[in-house]
């Protein structure tokens, strides 16, 4: 009989050995303690996924044409043309229109935006600060300039990731094709066109839907 209980109690001390060793590799295993998602990480892409593509235009930042940060929501309210020029473009005369149409509706909320791009047979070469000269002497622009970017391609600016993608602006996605591509953007930062190298900025039908995004809201 006292062999018995010895024997049992031994058997019932042994388990409890294991038990507590299994336990404590549960808890030393990252793989076991790894989270499926770290804190915040789940509402964080909630949030990125319910923002709407006005939001996430309004949340991009790049440098003006002389290195200052401009976030784009400052132009909230505002309709907005955004466009990728360059200097030695069989379409630069386009700065023209863009000065004139500019002009003509700045007072109403039309902010025209230029963004210097070198991706089409190298026709921006220059520097930030040559651009900035040749606008201005050129053609007196005076709509807001960027920095230089890239507008397509692997190092392709996370803007125009967005402008063009399928998933973030699919009515007008497609890749950037030239010079002088357009974006018209309405007062409430909906991407409501596009428009292509050829259509100039005076264009009847160009005009007519920077009158309907103005008036909008």
């Amino acid at each position: 009989m006292t062999k018995t209980i010895a024997f049992f109690l031994l058997s019932f001390f042994l388990l409890s050995l294991l038990a507590l060793a299994s336990l404590s590799c549960d808890r030393n295993n990252p793989q076991t303690n790894q989270l499926t998602n770290p804190p915040g990480t789940v509402q964080a892409n909630l949030e990125v996924e319910t923002a709407t593509s006005a939001e996430r235009l309004y949340a991009f930042e790049l440098n003006d044409i002389d290195g200052r940060p401009v976030k784009l929501g400052q132009y909230s309210g505002k309709a907005l043309l955004l466009v990728n020029v360059a200097s030695k473009c069989g379409y630069t005369k386009q700065y023209a229109g863009l000065q004139e149409l500019y002009e003509k509706y700045k007072d109403d909320g039309l902010v025209v935006l230029g963004f210097p791009a070198n991706n089409f047979l190298g026709q921006e070469p220059g520097t930030n600060e040559e651009i900035k000269a040749f606008c201005s002497l050129k053609f007196g622009v005076t709509f807001p300039m960027f920095a230089k970017i890239s507008v397509k391609g692997e190092d392709i600016h996370p803007l125009y990731a967005f402008l063009t993608g399928t998933e973030t602006n699919p009515a007008f996605a497609g890749p950037i094709k030239w010079n002088f591509n357009k974006f018209l953007v309405d007062r409430e930062g909906n991407i409501v066109s596009r428009y292509g190298s050829s259509v100039e900025p005076m264009s009847e039908a160009l005009v007519a839907d920077i009158e309907k995004a103005l008036q909008a809201g």
